[in-house]
């Protein structure tokens, strides 16, 4: 039987270290300056310490950012549309790869290539009509642009579901047929349970997606009280100026709900990641 070496490499642990620091260090310089006065950021040196750090206004900055600029009701509208399109996204996406992975109608390959096309068209060249067609249904300055369309489509997650549904045992689907069990008992009882690590991590991919997302909701919606986190933070630009501190406090907040997401959630990102590297 072999063995694996656990003998650490150092240099392969030093370029480690290097790599993780120079990831971080956007992340860290932020929340220092989210400390600071619009003054002293650029102030000479990159790491100081914030003028505002243990003094008695430090959080100043915060509270200019969620009491005047409204930034806690643009978290709550984020988590409320991304919640439910990454739920839809799961949805449609388990419903699709189990049908690619276990059923088979005529033209199902040709379904699926066209599927995975379209990973390959940029959203900039679909976002015109699909700017018309919600324009026609009347969902503009709504949140249905930016949820809906989650529950339609999904080829990415589709693609990973199929795999994964793929490596399931055959001796599960030929007990659900001797059980008398139908396609979609099968999908509930059977194969929907076997599929939480690829689910979770594909919610999580999904959710920060449309966290991220700022073309749409620039799109779609003008009331400010429909704002998102993304759109939310454009308020601290204008076309020749920026209150930086602001800028940067308020991407601090922004981040947080998905670091809180990430770490609980991470350990299903890891089982997903290593069961889609196993076959048969």
């Amino acid at each position: 039987m072999s063995k694996i070496n656990n003998k650490v490499n150092p240099i392969r642990l030093v370029l480690i270290i290097i790599a993780s620091l120079i990831a971080i260090f956007p992340f860290l310089w932020m929340l220092q300056n989210s400390f600071n006065t619009e003054q002293n950021i650029f102030s000479k040196g990159i790491f100081k310490i914030p003028d505002l750090l243990f003094k008695s206004n430090m959080f100043e900055n915060y509270k200019i950012v969620i009491g005047k600029y409204n930034f806690g009701r643009y978290t709550l509208n984020s988590i409320f549309i991304c919640s439910l399109a990454s739920l839809g996204q799961v949805i449609i996406c388990t419903l699709g790869g189990f049908v690619f992975a276990r059923m088979t109608f005529r033209g199902s390959k040709v379904v699926f290539t066209l599927l995975l096309i379209t990973l390959m068209v940029p959203v900039q060249v679909t976002i015109i009509p699909e700017y018309y067609i919600m324009m026609k249904l009347n969902w503009l300055d709504t949140f249905l642009p930016l949820i809906v369309p989650s529950f339609l489509a999904g080829a990415f997650g589709t693609f990973m579901l199929k795999e994964y549904f793929e490596q399931i045992p055959d001796a599960l689907l030929d007990a659900g047929i001797i059980d008398g069990a139908n396609a979609w008992k099968m999908y509930i009882y059977i194969f929907l349970p076997q599929c939480s690590a690829p689910a979770a991590t594909l919610f999580i991919i999904a959710f920060m997606n449309n966290w991220n997302d700022l073309l749409r909701p620039m799109l779609y919606l003008t009331k400010e009280s429909l704002y998102t986190v993304t759109l939310g933070l454009t308020q601290f630009q204008s076309q020749y100026s920026a209150k930086w501190n602001l800028l940067l406090t308020g991407s601090v907040l922004s981040i947080l709900p998905l670091v809180i997401v990430f770490i609980f959630a991470q350990k299903y990102i890891i089982e997903g990641s290593v069961s889609s590297g196993i076959k048969g």
